[in-house]
């Protein structure tokens, strides 16, 4: 049996989340394998997965903040709010300047309302909206508030073409679990009155996860490493050490005494170091949220 953990991997272009999971199946050379949250087949850079045990670990840590270096172009729209897409209307961009640049990228900041993308997952009328969309039929998606923590501009590039000019923007996004890149690229193009798509998307960062410990798919065809459940559990999430009466009751599923570490989740730790569950804080205890060693 494979070992449980996490790896990270530097999801390469032109491939699907799932395409990487089905890779690393073989890989790892188990069935149990899964992702916390998928990037689009045209955005590269940081995918994790689970490992065995792992996988339990994938739904908490899909909730944690996330780093993108990405390319908005200005001037051109598509049906995806991306360069995957159907162009549409082209407007050119000459009179964008950069200031008008940086104010634009200062009202996307912060605790926002944003509508997802019509090609995106979300579910209308138990559908999901990108089946709709491939059936030529456009829903009604309701705006959701997320959280961009950071907007950075780091470049402006002006592309001339037959119709005029593209304005091309390089920036750097931190943000909420949920927040969708290419709508940040529409709202911008359209505050701006030209329109707007993204063309190039790279996550840098899941939680504690950079591209710093992410692996290509060669690289770990020749040397498969991975990041153990115990350490996994530790660099994303608070520390609790349990006694051995604690250790007990919660490896049964039972509430302990509450915690000073905030309100989860927590890992718990048995007194030999071995991870025994993750927990969440109540005014008045911990009670398990995933137990990774049951009695």
């Amino acid at each position: 049996m494979a070992e449980s953990g996490v790896v990270v991997v530097d999801k390469p272009a032109d491939w699907t989340s799932h395409d990487v999971v089905a890779k690393t199946r073989g890989l790892a050379r188990t069935r149990r394998v899964g992702h916390a949250g998928t990037l689009d087949p045209m955005a590269t850079g940081v995918l994790v997965l689970g490992i065995e045990k792992g996988t339990k670990l994938l739904g908490h840590l899909t909730l944690t903040e996330k780093e993108y270096a990405a390319t908005i172009r200005l001037g051109l729209v598509t049906n995806t709010d991306d360069a995957e897409g159907e162009p549409g209307a082209r407007v050119d961009a000459s009179e964008v300047g950069d200031e008008a640049v940086h104010a634009a990228v200062a009202r996307l900041t912060g605790e926002i309302q944003q509508v997802p993308p019509q090609v995106s997952a979300i579910k209308v009328d138990g559908k999901r909206a990108y089946k709709s969309a491939r059936e030529g039929k456009e829903v009604v998606l309701r705006p959701r508030t997320v959280t961009v923590a950071r907007f950075e501009v780091t470049a402006v590039r002006r592309v001339e073409d037959a119709d005029g000019v593209f304005v091309d923007v390089d920036a750097s996004v931190t943000c909420s679990s949920g927040t969708y890149i290419r709508a940040l690229a529409r709202d911008m193009g359209e505050d701006l009155g030209v329109g707007g798509h993204l063309t190039a998307l790279r996550r840098t960062r899941v939680g504690p996860y950079d591209l710093s410990q992410a692996r290509t798919l060669d690289q770990l065809a020749a040397e498969f490493t991975q990041v153990p459940l115990a350490r996994a559990v530790a660099v994303a999430f608070p520390v609790r050490m349990l006694t051995d009466d604690e250790t007990r009751l919660v490896r049964n599923g039972n509430r302990i005494g509450p915690s000073s570490l905030g309100p989860g989740p927590v890992g718990m730790f048995a007194p030999d170091g071995r991870v025994i569950a993750l927990g969440e804080n109540r005014r008045d205890h911990m009670k398990p949220l995933v137990v990774f060693e049951p009695a």
